[in-house]
């Protein structure tokens, strides 16, 4: 039985109405019926053989899950499928934020979809993801003028936002976990490790590309290092520079508010910490050339990125999704063969260590989203609404099935002059 005519109940069942002036057209599916019939065979077809249940309004079920899978709840399929046929890559999370769909079991019922993401879609429709797959909007593009743009998007939503999900640390990447670690330790541990990858000691001069909130500057003027750390965030590096001034590093560390583009001088070493996913693909050359012009002779580097497998990064290259319109604009998840060959064709340097860690990440990713979904009261009072709850959910739900799955990893490098 088809699904195709567009269903309007927005609001019902005590479902978010997205407020218009916040989120332009979302409340309004796209009517298309063609599409819409395809996207629901082609639905279908891929849930068939996953362990999850689909669950429609008139009690029919889909998927190959049994009682105890993981439910997807499909409120309003019609809106739904419209929604997939007319742009899958945002649909499919659009569809979350208003209800369209729910589950209690948010990153258990993605896991199985990342687990097939290669195949979801049948290698003969696959040929034609040129033809519809949506670009990247021009203005999104990481210019220096762009990537502020960017990263004012996320990054400045508020510094209380993100200080009532992350831990104490402020540290918004993945913790690496020892076997009795709480999550402050983990990311602690996850500084260390990155810091001894570039050799930071007491007397070294460090640039940090990407300042965070100034747990890393801290953890390395505490080791007797002179810290430079960069940043375009204007929220991070006012909190940043109280939190380091708080420390006690004030005379150590100093914070700028200045593109990676625009940095002077050569250091000891240079770290950064999951800020090459928001550089873009276009600028890894320029990426890859400042580190080497910012390093001295002898000069160490300690990189820390998400990445995934090298072919799918190629095919996601020039794909919009869910996560660039609503999360991070402009950005791309490199592989470490980009890394590395980016490394090798645009530096002096020589990889001499990694470590990967993806279900660090997952297990990350979940105290985070627990910790949001615990203090919603405290959060709702900064004025976010819920379809930016459920949109935060789905983000943090999202990405920790990618790294469960296998489709995302995390990897940290030690690059030196002549493997050194």
């Amino acid at each position: 039985m088809s699904t195709s005519s567009v269903d309007r109940t927005a609001g019902s069942s005590g479902l978010p109405i997205p407020d218009e002036n916040r989120w332009p057209g979302l409340a309004t599916p796209p009517h298309s019926p063609f599409r819409a019939r395809i996207a629901e065979q082609l639905f279908r077809q891929a849930v068939r053989p996953l362990n999850v249940r689909v669950c429609m309004p008139d009690g029919s079920q889909l998927g190959a899950g049994g009682p105890d899978a993981p439910e997807m709840r499909l409120n309003r399929p019609a809106a739904f499928f419209h929604r997939l046929g007319v742009d899958a890559k945002i649909g499919f999370g659009e569809a979350y934020m208003v209800g369209d769909w729910t589950s209690d079991a948010l990153a258990e019922v993605l896991t199985p979809f990342a687990e097939r993401m290669a195949t979801l879609i049948p290698p003969l429709l696959q040929r034609f993801r040129r033809f519809v797959d949506r670009g990247h909007p021009a203005g999104e593009e990481n210019t220096v003028e762009g990537a502020r743009a960017n990263i004012h998007r996320h990054y400045d939503l508020s510094n209380d936002l993100f200080g009532a999900f992350l831990d104490p640390s402020m540290m918004y990447s993945s913790a690496l976990f020892g076997p009795d670690d709480d999550l402050t330790a983990a990311q602690h541990r996850k500084i260390d490790s990155v810091l001894d990858y570039a050799g930071v000691r007491q007397g070294s001069t460090v640039l940090e590309i990407g300042t965070g909130w100034g747990e890393l500057s801290i953890r390395a003027a505490a080791r007797g290092a002179t810290v430079t750390s960069l940043t375009i965030s204007e929220e991070q590096a006012k909190l940043a520079t109280e939190r380091i001034a708080a420390a006690g590093f004030a005379d150590r560390v100093d914070v700028r508010l200045c593109d990676y583009r625009d940095s002077t001088g050569e250091y000891d070493a240079v770290v950064s910490v999951e800020m090459i996913e928001a550089v873009g693909e276009a600028y890894w050359p320029t990426f890859f050339e400042t580190i080497g012009k910012r390093l001295k002779p002898g000069g160490r580097l300690g990189l820390q990125a998400i990445t995934m497998d090298h072919e799918r990064m190629l095919a996601a290259a020039r794909s919009y999704t869910w996560v660039h319109k609503y999360i991070f604009p402009g950005g791309l998840i490199p592989s470490t063969t980009s890394v590395e060959q980016g490394m090798l064709a645009h530096t002096r340097l020589k990889l001499e260590g990694v470590r990967e860690f993806g279900q660090d990440y997952a297990r990350t990713l979940r105290l985070w989203r627990e910790n949001f979904t615990q203090r919603w009261d405290e959060i709702t009072e900064l004025g976010f609404d819920d379809v930016f709850k459920r949109m935060w959910e789905f983000y943090l739900a999202y990405s920790e099935a990618g790294f469960r799955s296998g489709y995302l990893k995390v990897h940290q490098f030690g690059f030196a002059e002549n493997g050194r």
